[in-house]
C-alpha cells in the first residue's frame, strides 16, 4: 500500500454468466484528489463503482481502500468511505432533520451527537429553512444535497459520487460543484462517475475512461486533451488576394495542413508557442487577419475519440 493512496484498484473483473462487463481494470486513487470515472452508458463504470464500495462481487481482481482489503476486511473498509447514488436513499414521509437524526442513530452516533451532526449538515448544506418540512416539497437539488449529507454523517474520507448531479438545472449543478470543492479543501478524496464532461473537467484532477469494460486512457483532464491532438486556431483573412498566402505560411510554419472555408483559414497547433510565431510571420508579410479564435480540445473531443466506433 502506498501511504499516498485512497484507493487501489487490481485487477479487478466482473462476469455476469458469459458476459465479461469489467474487464482486467487497474488503477489507484491518491488521497485528497477528485477522481472521475467517465464511459458511455453501459461500460462498465457504474459496475466499476458497485465493486469498490463493496455493493457487487467481483469475480476476481482486489480493491484496497486506505490499505485495507474490501475483500478480507469488509466492514472496516466500508466504514472509511460514503456513498451517494443518483436517487435519495432517504425516507420521503419525514422531514430532512428527521432523516438526518435517523441516519445518525444508524451510524452509531449518540442522541445528542445526533443532534448536534444534524444541525452542522443542514447549515452546512443549506437546508436550515427548508429542514422541517416534507421531503414531498423538496425540489431534485435539494434531495441531492440532503443524500450528500446522509452520506456525509461519519465524515468519511473518502466519498463516492455516482452522478450527483444528473437531472438537476444548471443553477443547482453550479451549487453541488461549490460543494463539492470545499469537500476536497476540508481534505476529502473524491471518486465522481458523471455522465456531464463538463463536470469531469470542471472537478477532476484526474480522469479514467471506461470503454466496453476496459479501462482505455487515464490521466489528468488536460493530459487527456493533449493526447488526441492540438489546439484548434482559426482566423479570417481579410484581403482575399492574400488567402493563398496566408494559407502557405501556415503549412511552412505550422508544418500541419489548413481547412479553408471563403476567407477563414483552420489549423492545429501542436504548440500554443506556434501562434506566436505565425503572428509574426503574418506582420512581416502584411497580411491582415480578424476574428482569430483559439480553441482548446475538450473533455467531449477526448470522449469522442477514445470511446466512438471502437470495439
Amino acid at each position: 500500500m502506498t501511504v499516498n493512496n485512497a484507493i487501489e484498484v487490481s485487477h479487478l473483473t466482473k462476469k455476469f454468466n458469459d458476459k465479461i462487463a469489467v474487464n482486467d481494470i487497474s488503477f489507484d486513487v491518491k488521497q485528497g484528489e477528485v477522481f472521475g470515472l467517465l464511459g458511455p452508458n453501459g461500460a462498465g463504470k457504474t459496475t466499476t463503482l458497485r465493486m469498490i464500495t463493496t455493493l457487487l462481487k467481483s469475480s476476481s481482481g482486489t480493491v484496497k481502500i486506505f490499505g485495507h482489503d474490501t475483500a478480507s476486511e469488509g466492514k472496516l473498509a466500508r466504514s472509511m468511505f460514503g456513498l451517494t447514488g443518483q436517487y435519495a436513499s432517504v425516507d420521503e414521509d419525514i422531514s430532512a432533520r428527521e432523516n438526518l437524526m435517523i441516519f445518525s442513530r444508524l451510524n452509531g452516533l449518540s442522541r445528542m451527537e445526533s443532534k448536534k451532526r444534524t444541525e452542522e449538515l443542514l447549515e452546512e448544506f443549506s437546508l436550515v429553512n427548508s429542514a422541517d418540512k416534507s421531503l414531498k416539497d423538496f425540489s431534485g437539488g435539494m434531495r441531492r444535497r440532503l443524500d450528500l449529507a446522509v452520506s456525509l454523517i461519519t465524515r468519511p474520507a473518502l466519498i463516492f459520487l455516482d452522478e450527483p448531479t444528473t437531472g438537476l438545472d444548471p443553477r443547482t449543478r453550479t451549487q453541488m460543484w461549490d460543494t463539492i470543492r470545499n469537500l476536497v479543501k476540508q481534505g476529502s478524496t473524491i471518486v465522481l462517475t458523471t455522465q456531464y464532461l463538463d463536470e469531469a473537467d470542471q472537478l477532476a484532477d484526474r480522469v479514467a475512461v471506461i470503454d466496453h469494460g476496459k479501462l482505455v486512457k487515464i490521466g489528468t483532464p488536460q493530459e487527456l486533451k493533449q493526447q488526441i491532438g492540438g489546439t484548434d486556431l482559426s482566423f479570417t483573412v481579410r484581403d482575399k488576394s492574400q488567402v493563398n498566402s496566408a494559407t502557405r505560411l501556415v503549412e511552412d510554419k505550422l508544418k500541419t495542413a489548413s481547412r479553408l472555408t471563403g476567407q477563414r483559414l483552420s489549423t492545429n497547433l501542436s504548440d500554443i508557442g506556434q501562434l506566436a510565431t505565425l503572428l509574426t510571420a503574418f506582420q512581416q508579410n502584411k497580411i491582415s487577419i480578424s476574428d482569430l479564435t483559439v480553441q482548446e480540445p475538450s473533455l467531449d473531443d477526448v470522449f469522442m475519440n477514445l470511446t466512438v466506433g471502437k470495439n
